[in-house]
């Protein structure tokens, strides 16, 4: 029977983060689990193979384990302690198994936008009520988070990051990663612009119909990425009457394609060129 793996601890990170290597052949590797650092605090040493490992990351070369290490141990030990608070309060909002990269991602964030704020940067955020009404619930748990970092670091949270931290929210129980969020919302923007360029009109930000148009357009790229499609049997009908309408849909249809490097479904394009006939109807009434 081949002998079980130990694993010697070498830095604890956070209740949830740990740098360890083999004993035997000394890999070096990054733990994440729940509560694993209070775990390991007193014993020093792991099974490679226990169950309270969620994840282990392998740092393949010296070079890589130094910048990792670096990278941990400039964390202030105050962002490690909040974001383990918060990752708590996550799970309890989204009960199962997290993200991986919350645990590094997101005491990153935290501590950039901290300094951020301690030395009177502003912080900006295009996409806040996208952001808003898109992840209403992420937006509330977001918005919770805030207070508990304003109350840990005596700060104010603006609005605008309460938007940012709501992707972490969302990444931390969807697996979807932050940047893919930020570039969707991009995209949105650019659709719109578009919209309103060939069309030569303008949308109040706010308004009912930019809103139904954003919502619209952020629902259709996640079903691009993640490859569901869109029921439509009225695909044909939709070409012949709505012509002018379809040929829009099908200029922002290779927007999407060439910004999410994917193929866009015809049924996706004849479902955005039925709503922008509605859009349309509605701002000339």
């Amino acid at each position: 029977m081949k002998e079980a793996e130990i694993l010697q601890v070498q830095r604890i990170i956070g209740n949830n983060v740990v740098m360890a290597n083999t004993v035997n052949t000394n890999k070096e590797y990054v733990l994440l689990g729940k509560g694993i650092g209070f775990i390991v605090k007193n014993e020093g040493t792991i099974d490679v193979n226990d169950p309270r490992i969620e994840k282990r990351f392998r740092l393949e070369d010296r070079e890589q384990w130094s910048q990792y290490q670096s990278i941990l141990e400039d964390f202030d030990p105050k962002v490690i302690e909040i974001t383990d608070k918060i990752i708590e309060h996550i799970s309890r909002e989204f009960p199962g198994k997290l993200n991986d990269k919350v645990y590094l991602a997101l005491p990153s964030h935290l501590q950039f936008t901290i300094y951020r704020i301690r030395h009177g940067m502003d912080i900006i955020n295009p996409f806040l009520l996208e952001t808003k009404l898109s992840f209403p619930k992420e937006y509330e748990i977001a918005s919770k988070i805030a207070d508990m970092i304003g109350q840990e670091f005596e700060l104010e949270i603006p609005e605008d990051e309460i938007g940012f931290l709501t992707y972490h929210v969302y990444s931390a129980a969807s697996d979807v990663p932050v940047g893919q969020l930020v570039k969707a919302s991009n995209i949105v923007g650019r659709l719109i612009e578009a919209i309103q360029q060939e069309k030569n009109i303008h949308f109040d930000q706010g308004s009912l119909s930019h809103v139904r148009l954003m919502l619209h357009l952020r629902y259709s790229i996640e079903r691009i990425l993640q490859g569901t499609s869109v029921d439509n049997p009225f695909v044909n009908h939709i070409r012949f009457e709505y012509r002018e309408e379809y040929a829009l849909a099908q200029k922002l249809g290779r927007i999407m394609a060439e910004e999410l490097d994917k193929k866009v479904p015809e049924e996706e394009i004849c479902y955005m060129a039925m709503h922008l006939y509605r859009l349309f109807q509605r701002i000339r009434r």
